[in-house]
C-alpha cells in the first residue's frame, strides 16, 4: 500500500493572529489547527468523525473571524464551512461532477457581499455570494479550466477584481468572476502556481505571477505587460509569492521555491536566502507571513512531506 504525502496545500491564519495566534493548515490527511501560532497542531475534523482521511487543498478565514468564527474548506466534491473556528462543520455540496477544490479565497468585503470564489482542479472557478452555502460555476471567457492559484484585489468591494492562474497562463475578471478575460502573458502555454496582487492594487496595479518553469513576474499595469525578476536567482518553480500589507512603501517579496526561500528588499530587483538559513531540508508546498514580513515576524511554511516549520 503506498502511502500518500500529507503536503501541506494551504495555510491561513485569523486576521488578530498577533493576539490569538489561530492559523489553519490544509493537508492530505485532513485540516488541523494551531492555537499557539503553528508551534503545536491538532486535527480540525474530530466532530465529522471520518472513516478515512479526507484531503484538504484549500482553507480560507474570514475578515470578520474574531466576531464570526468563519472558516472554509476545501476537499475533492466540496466544501466545509464552519462557524465556529473549526468545531462543528457543514458539508456543502459542489454542482456535479463533482469538482477537486484547488484554492479558496474570500472577498475583503465579506461581512457586506458574503462573496466566495473557489478555483477547482478542472471545472474553473466556482462562486458563492452567500457565504458558502450556494455555489455556481462562473466560467464565461475561461479559456482553462485548470485553476492553480486565485487572487484576489484588496479592493475588490468596489473593483470585483481578481485574477486566476491556470495550466496555461493567466485570467483576470472585472465583474466578481462573472466574465475572464486571458491576461497576455509572456509564455505560451506556462503553469502559473502563485499570484500576488499588491494591497494598493486599485491604484498601482501591480501584480506578481509565480511560474512552474520561468520563474517570477512582474506587471505594473493590471497584466498588460510583464518583466522578468531575477532570472538566475529564481530558476525553479515558483510556489508562493507574499507582499507585505505596507507594499510598495516597504518593497519587501517572498519568494518559496522548491525547497529555498528568498527575499527580495526592492520589489524584486535583487534577491538573497530568506534569514532563516539557506535551504531547506523538505520541499516547500504553501508559505504564510501571518503578522508580515518584518524582522522577528513569524514565517510559516508548509512541507509537501506534510507538517508546517515555523521560522
Amino acid at each position: 500500500e503506498t502511502q500518500v504525502p500529507d503536503v501541506t496545500y494551504a495555510l491561513a491564519a485569523s486576521p488578530n493572529f498577533a493576539r490569538d495566534g489561530i492559523c489553519f493548515a490544509a493537508r492530505g490527511s485532513g485540516l488541523y489547527r494551531s492555537d499557539d501560532g503553528g508551534k503545536s497542531w491538532r486535527f480540525a475534523y474530530e466532530m465529522l468523525d471520518l472513516q478515512a482521511p479526507l484531503p484538504t487543498m484549500a482553507v480560507a478565514v474570514s475578515p470578520e473571524f474574531e466576531s464570526d468564527g468563519t472558516v472554509f474548506a476545501g476537499v475533492p466534491g466540496g466544501v466545509l464551512r464552519s462557524f465556529d473556528g473549526g468545531q462543528n462543520w457543514q458539508v456543502v455540496h459542489l454542482p456535479s461532477p463533482p469538482p477537486t477544490v484547488s484554492a479558496l479565497v474570500i472577498s475583503p468585503a465579506y461581512d457586506r457581499d458574503g462573496v466566495l470564489l473557489a478555483g477547482t482542479v478542472e471545472d474553473g472557478v466556482l462562486c458563492s455570494t452567500d457565504r458558502g452555502g450556494r455555489w455556481v460555476a462562473w466560467n464565461f471567457g475561461l479559456l482553462d479550466l485548470n485553476v492553480l492559484c486565485i487572487a484576489i484585489s484588496a479592493d475588490f468591494g468596489q473593483d470585483e477584481t481578481v485574477f486566476v492562474g491556470t495550466d496555461s497562463g493567466i485570467f483576470r475578471s472585472t465583474n466578481g468572476g462573472r466574465a475572464w478575460r486571458e491576461v497576455d502573458f509572456p509564455l505560451e502555454y506556462a503553469p502559473v502556481l502563485s499570484l500576488a496582487l499588491s494591497p494598493r492594487y486599485a491604484e498601482d496595479g501591480v501584480v506578481f505571477a509565480g511560474t512552474e518553469s520561468h520563474g517570477l513576474y512582474r506587471s505594473g499595469d493590471r497584466g498588460r505587460t510583464w518583466r522578468r525578476l531575477g532570472e538566475e536567482a529564481l530558476a525553479e518553480a515558483v510556489n508562493a509569492v507574499l507582499l507585505p500589507a505596507e507594499y510598495p512603501e516597504k518593497g519587501d517579496v517572498l519568494v518559496a521555491l522548491g525547497s529555498r526561500l528568498l527575499l527580495s528588499p526592492d520589489g524584486g530587483q535583487s534577491w538573497s536566502e530568506w534569514h532563516a538559513g539557506g535551504v531547506l531540508e523538505a520541499g516547500i508546498a504553501s508559505v504564510l507571513a501571518p503578522q508580515g514580513l518584518g524582522p522577528g515576524a513569524p514565517l510559516l511554511v508548509g512541507l509537501v512531506e506534510g507538517g508546517v516549520l515555523r521560522l
